[in-house]
């Protein structure tokens, strides 16, 4: 499949003895804990093959976002550190992992990488060492940096090794380690990359009818992704606060934190979706709740979307109802699909969970068509509330689990595999 793309994958290079310098999306710490390792688990398939074929591992993730947009300051410290990240990876496959100890200018990070490393690498070529784990990227300088400083860090990080793979799916950003990096090195795509690439694909030509579901906290991060969607798709399902701002916008309604910007995206959605409208299926029970601190008793409520008259005030809408995903319609439609795409938490966690419960148990009710789940919160999320769920999906071939939800996301509002720059860049 990926040949069409002119995508060079692992199977194809020659690794004995050579270096191997591979980006993963190990961005699973947070305040310096694991919470889950399935993206660490996921690459390591390709970790065992390098070993296999004579390879030897540099291996690298961005991790948070340490770097403060506004005043350009980097933070480095304990809290997004990959030092998690190799403890885990040295218990799990018993190998001599290293971090390079580099020095951090007070408030910048890293300008670049230390000399000092070249005696770490000769160590990992001389099999002193079984691999190196470099410091979270974004510790860097220039991995989010623009032009030649991008491109001069991506010269050395080049330097280290003779062999780039991307396994990184989920770091769709054009950084230096994802994208830049293979103007200087041969690169290939992993073994998770080939394998979320071949599930896009699914998205892309899916066997009809197509049901998505998509939920977030911002219209203006979704709104391009909902109109590709909302065309690609046979049915198209909202949830949390694109749900609530839609039914302001289109009703006429205000429900209390909807934000103007929120607002104005949802009129220019209610606006499109007006030539679709046999397709956006409108979930028929809200929870409305006088408390975004918790479910307390006697301050919530379930509110019928056909009981809301223009003008009508509510305080916040946390849930899609459970009651919603018993109405007729709405499992005749999920009952029909036999391609079903997800990304989404329904509600606001951890107090509003029977919506998001409800759907994933509505879903699996479908034991013929192919499930698609979008990474990060949707994934987390299935785990924690439907443990016995996750750990069949898993296995499940009717199931599969994205690593990246944003990703996927971004390379349906593209429309192309290829719209996603570190992928692109996998073809130059």
């Amino acid at each position: 499949m990926l040949e069409k793309y002119n995508i060079k994958c692992l199977q194809k290079a020659d690794l004995k003895g050579k270096v191997v310098l591979v980006r993963v999306d190990h961005n699973v710490v947070k305040k310096g804990v694991i919470n889950d390792s399935f993206r660490i688990d996921s690459t390591i398939g390709t970790l065992f093959y390098i070993y296999a074929h004579g390879g030897k591992a540099i291996l690298m993730t961005h991790i948070g976002r340490p770097k403060d947009k506004k005043t350009g300051e980097i933070k480095t410290g304990k809290e997004s550190a990959v030092e998690p990240i190799v403890e885990y990876l040295k218990n799990k496959l018993q190998i001599d992992l290293k971090v390079p100890v580099l020095k951090a200018e007070e408030n910048k990070g890293y300008a670049g990488i230390d000399p000092s490393i070249k005696n770490m690498i000769k160590d990992l070529r001389d099999d002193k060492i079984d691999g190196i784990y470099l410091p979270n990227t974004r510790w860097f300088q220039g991995e989010e940096a623009k032009g030649d400083a991008q491109d001069q860090f991506a010269k050395q990080l080049a330097e280290l090794a003779d062999i780039y793979v991307n396994d990184a799916f989920g770091s769709w950003q054009a950084h230096a380690s994802t994208a830049a990096i293979t103007k200087y090195l041969p690169s290939y795509a992993g073994f998770l990359m080939q394998k979320e690439l071949e599930n896009l694909e699914r998205i892309y030509n899916p066997k009809a009818p197509l049901v998505s579901v998509v939920a977030g906290s911002k219209f203006d991060t979704k709104i391009d992704s909902l109109f590709a969607l909302l065309k690609k798709s046979d049915y198209l399902v909202l949830g949390g606060v694109i749900y609530n701002a839609y039914l302001c916008a289109k009703y006429g309604i205000e429900i209390k934190g909807i934000e103007a910007d929120d607002l104005e995206h949802a009129k220019k959605f209610v606006e499109f979706a007006a030539d679709y409208k046999n397709k956006l299926v409108e979930l028929p029970y809200i929870v409305e709740s006088d408390s975004i601190e918790g479910r307390f008793d006697g301050q919530y409520r379930i509110r019928n979307i056909k009981d809301l008259k223009k003008g009508t005030k509510l305080n916040y809408v946390l849930d899609a109802a459970k009651e919603s995903f018993a109405d007729e319609g709405v499992q005749k439609i999920f009952a029909s699909a036999n391609t079903i795409f997800v990304n989404a938490v329904m509600g606001f966690t951890p107090h509003f969970t029977e919506g998001t419960i409800a759907l994933d148990l509505l879903i699996d009710k479908n034991k013929e068509a192919l499930k698609l789940y979008g990474g990060g919160d949707t994934m987390e999320e299935l785990k924690k509330l439907l443990p016995g769920l996750y750990m069949t999906a898993i296995d499940n071939p009717k199931y599969y689990i994205f690593t990246g939800g944003g990703a996927v996301l971004k390379a349906i509002q593209e429309g192309t595999t290829l719209g996603i720059e570190p992928v692109k860049a996998l073809t130059k």
